[in-house]
């Protein structure tokens, strides 16, 4: 054996020098050679050598394409215990793409296929496997990063008026609360038809078979009151719930085997639904349900139940009189450094909180005159000029339309609010962003007087996304025995638009008067963010 080793190593060796002999052979050769070929055939040469390196770089390339071609291998769950690999680690698929293929794809598309091919691996395996936990690892893992998800923007119910799907969930929801869903009257403008519009001629107890279990009677009548427009105006909205849910608490009595945090909360929800088919809950309102809300949450289980129902009656009367009366007093205080003597105070419609700033104004000595702008149907700037006259301030009454006329002899214009939205935006009677925008125009500053309770977080930036319909009868005007519009539902083109609210932009507010003093409306968000601190 050794012997025929040595003969073979001998061998080799041989015929390792002949080849390297041979080489050196061949490159002399081609050196003498190429002193006696000429320059074209030099060229000719170099051509062919060219060539030859080409078909070589075609040959790899064909070779990697089929390597790529073949199919990889799915280890099933026998094979992988036995290599024993983790259960949830990914299969690398060392696949070369073609050279194709990487001109035509990004980085990150190859990534993601590459991902989505490791997921299918792995999901191939758990299925193999029937392992529940690694199946619900896989159900939690997240879309590649080549497929955004959908950002879904959905908007509150009581502004998809038009939507049947939206309005066979709430008449459910309505259902189960045994309260009836309000029908909307007549036909309304296409650009305002996701909102609801209700005739006071159709109050909603109507449909209610009274006495009902389900609403407390002093909710029942506050309904009614908002429906015919008997409470009006923020504040007033705000003091009449809140002293109905005094009602309700003190009539409330927990049943066994519940706690009052819970069941108490339960227990208003149906209330609040009744109130907001009644008519949409403003802003103010629905701050003030919230810090209801919060308040009985906070009770504890360990207090007797007429010591947490005094408790809670106290926290409304102190929201009460912290977050409306004193913030009067508050804002007035401010508001009476802005009025001087010889002023002409422009105000529109009817706003308790500058009434009562100009009041409290006049009655500490300031002379001004005031003009109070007014606007059909409601006419509300009648019970402001009341007010005001019945203290002894001269004042003059015209209507919207001629408020151009009137703005070169104003001083200031002051305007009560509904909403001071997140964006800056005044969300207030309507037309009162009409008299902000003449008053820019005029150089004339406006002065918004807004409680912070009023501050809402949402944005808005237009009257039409989210609004109040009125009554559309409101507008028919009987004027010596004839009534124009009297049989308008019969006119298939005529519609009848009877709009609440109207936004104006910050642009035409030069300051905002609140309790916490004064500020720019840009500072809203800052304020709101403050109040969610201290909540």
């Amino acid at each position: 054996m050794a012997g025929t080793e040595g003969t073979t190593q001998q061998l080799q060796n041989n015929s390792s020098g002949e080849t390297q002999d041979s080489k050196k052979n061949g490159f002399l050769q081609s050196k003498v050679e190429s002193k006696e070929l000429s320059k074209e055939e030099k060229q000719k040469l170099r051509k062919e050598k060219k060539q030859q390196k080409k078909n070589k770089k075609d040959d790899k390339g064909l070779a990697k394409e089929e390597k790529a071609k073949k199919p990889v291998p799915v280890m099933d769950g026998q094979q992988a215990q036995q290599q024993k690999a983790p259960p949830t680690a990914p299969v690398a698929t060392p696949e070369a793409p073609p050279s194709g293929e990487k001109s035509g794809k990004s980085k990150t598309e190859l990534r993601a296929e590459r991902r989505a091919r490791q997921e299918a691996d792995r999901m191939s395996k758990q299925g193999k496997k029937g392992d529940p936990i690694q199946l619900v690892y896989t159900a939690k893992t997240k879309a590649p990063l080549s497929e955004p998800q959908p950002v879904v923007k959905r908007l509150p119910e009581h502004i998809q008026a038009d939507d049947p799907a939206v309005l066979k969930k709430l008449a459910k929801k309505l259902e189960r609360q045994q309260i009836p869903l309000r029908s909307d009257y007549g036909s309304k403008v296409s650009l305002f038809s996701h909102l609801h519009q209700y005739s006071r001629k159709a109050p909603l107890t109507q449909q209610m078979s009274l006495p009902s279990t389900a609403i407390h009677p002093s909710i029942v009548r506050l309904g009614l009151q908002y429906s015919q427009g008997i409470i009006a105006g923020s504040n007033s909205r705000c003091i009449a719930l809140l002293h109905a849910f005094k009602q309700v608490i003190r009539d409330y009595s927990t049943p066994r085997n519940e706690e009052l945090s819970r069941d108490l909360v339960n227990k208003l929800k149906p209330y609040i639904s009744f109130l907001n088919q009644c008519r949409p809950l403003s802003a103010s309102m629905g701050n003030a349900i919230k810090y209801i809300k919060k308040e009985i949450s906070n009770v504890s289980s360990n207090i007797k139940e007429e010591e947490a129902k005094t408790t809670l009656q106290n926290c409304i009367d102190k929201y009460i009189e912290e977050k409306i009366h004193l913030a009067a007093k508050a804002i007035s205080k401010s508001a009476f450094e802005k009025i001087s003597d010889g002023d002409v105070i422009l105000v529109y419609g009817c706003s308790s909180l500058v009434n009562y700033i100009l009041c409290d104004a006049y009655e500490r000595g300031r002379k001004f005159r005031v003009i109070v702008v007014d606007s059909r149907p409601r006419l509300e700037g009648r019970e402001t000029l009341r007010r005001l006259v019945r203290k002894g301030i001269s004042c003059t009454y015209v209507l919207i339309t001629a408020v151009s006329y009137m703005l070169p002899e104003v001083s200031k214009v002051f305007l009560g609010a509904h909403a001071l939205l997140a964006n800056g935006y005044v969300m207030s009677r309507v037309g009162a962003s009409q008299i902000a925008l003449v008053a820019k125009a005029y150089n004339v500053p406006v002065l918004v007087c807004c409680e912070t309770y009023k501050f809402c977080e949402r944005v808005q930036t237009d009257s039409f996304v989210s609004n109040e319909l009125d009554d559309p009868d409101d507008l028919i005007v009987t004027r010596k025995g004839k009534t124009e519009l009297q049989n308008w539902q019969d006119t298939a083109s005529l519609r009848l638009l009877n709009l609440v609210y109207d936004v104006t932009p910050p642009d035409f507010v030069d300051l905002v008067i609140t309790d916490l003093g004064m500020i720019p409306c840009t500072s809203v968000p800052v304020v709101l963010r403050v109040k969610n601190v201290d909540q």
